[in-house]
């Protein structure tokens, strides 16, 4: 196994709300294979701080002891790459492609530091507590950008632009080839295909994305466009604001942290254990929780199964939780008719059948008519809208049928 340990501690810079420039939070130090975190000083004593979350890190002085399971602040793990992200960093600094990736392993505060500024949330982390020096993009093409993802998953080395273009997109999270692209005062994650993929995969999730808002879902804005002849799917980013002084950021907060759960933890995190949670500290719970029962309705109805997670979020201001738009609503390769979701439903089924969504409705604070109605309303949303939103994504005839009835609205799942 390959190593690399170079870092023993960084400093956590937090963009405070509304502000447009980031200050320095706290230092994470390094220890016996862990991350511990302390806030510094000077942020203590700032009017205007606010935790990184309270239920974790709550403003006051002292190192943190972490939560068992767990080898850093689940917080600050939000704002660290996945899959994808540690493939390019450990292609940058290793020169390593495809499988022998996984006999890597680089520190968490290499992934941390190495990986682009620009990362989803409010945070960023530095060597240094007093200037803050941004991982900034290179400018570079839509098209060149999808050739260097594509270079970095055959091994190829990238040119020193390209390689710092894409590895601005490092800490933005998932598996799939993606970077970070900007315009019109909007800043987007663009996600390419990739070599592996057995089916449109890009078309698919923008597919599934434009049913979801037809079907009244709060969602992120899609597009979906070409380059060098291939589909990208632009997501515009809800994390950022722009204002004339520059980009407010907004801190994001993954369901797993919520949950109290790490990685290795993740197969115990339940819908319904989320449910509690916004009923007791989100604000607008009632209407959060319909929107959440909608959404796992709606994975349910286009086969997106992997609903782990991190793949639901909230805004955290210091004080209040609060639901993200949905993201990463993508529809799952699927052999048979029988699936489940990656998150448990109902105590420990996980059955991707509506009848499930049923069993549970009341944890969401409906009743079993309204569940039905949701039901309802969704499968005639996707009934109806299903040859325009193909047409608009100029999907294949023999991708529509390979979808319909199998990704979306499956016999299993809709049969009570």
């Amino acid at each position: 196994m390959i190593s690399s340990q170079k870092y023993d501690q960084a400093y956590v810079w937090i963009w405070l709300p509304e502000a447009t420039k980031p200050v320095v939070a706290g230092k994470l130090t390094a220890e016996n294979n862990a991350l511990s975190f302390n806030y510094g000083r000077s942020y203590l004593e700032r009017a205007n701080a606010v935790s990184l979350y309270e239920p974790e890190l709550p403003l006051r002085a002292g190192a943190f002891s972490l939560l068992a399971g767990m080898s850093m602040p689940s917080c600050i793990r939000d704002g660290a790459p996945d899959a994808w992200g540690r493939r390019v960093i450990i292609n940058k600094k290793l020169g390593l492609k495809g499988k022998t990736t996984d006999n890597v392993q680089l520190d968490e505060l290499t992934f941390l530091l190495e990986s682009g500024s620009d990362r989803i949330g409010a945070l960023d982390f530095q060597l240094s507590p007093t200037d803050y020096v941004p991982r900034t993009i290179a400018k570079a093409s839509l098209t060149e950008l999808l050739e260097s993802a594509e270079r970095v998953e055959n091994g190829i080395p990238l040119s020193p632009e390209l390689d710092q273009a894409l590895n601005h997109g490092t800490a933005i999270g998932g598996a799939r080839p993606k970077a970070l692209i900007e315009g019109n005062h909007k800043k987007y994650i663009a996600k390419f295909s990739s070599s592996r993929d057995l089916y449109n995969v890009i078309k698919a999730e923008f597919i599934a994305m434009r049913l979801a808002r037809l079907s009244g879902l709060n969602v992120a804005e899609v597009e979906l466009t070409k380059s060098s002849n291939k589909d990208v799917l632009l997501i515009e980013r809800f994390d950022r604001i722009s204002t004339q002084d520059g980009w407010q950021r907004k801190s994001l907060l993954s369901a797993l942290t919520i949950l109290g759960l790490d990685e290795m933890m993740a197969r115990y995190a339940s819908y319904e254990t989320f449910a509690g949670i916004i009923r007791a500290e989100f604000i607008n719970a009632k209407s959060t929780l319909r929107e959440l029962f909608s959404r796992l309705v709606f994975n349910i109805l286009c086969g997106n199964t992997d609903d782990h997670a991190r793949n639901h979020a909230a805004f955290w201001n210091g004080k209040e939780l609060s639901l993200t738009p949905a993201y990463d609503i993508c529809p799952q390769g699927r052999a048979g008719n029988e699936a489940s979701q990656a998150m448990l439903i109902s105590g420990n089924n996980n059955l991707s059948q509506l009848k499930t969504c049923l069993e549970t409705a009341h944890t969401f604070l409906l009743s079993e008519q309204e569940a039905r109605d949701i039901f309802e309303k969704q499968k005639t949303v996707i009934k109806s809208n299903w040859n325009r939103v193909c047409d608009e994504a100029q999907l294949s005839i023999i991708d529509r049928k390979l979808f319909w009835g199998r990704q979306f609205l499956n016999r299993y799942s809709i049969e009570e």
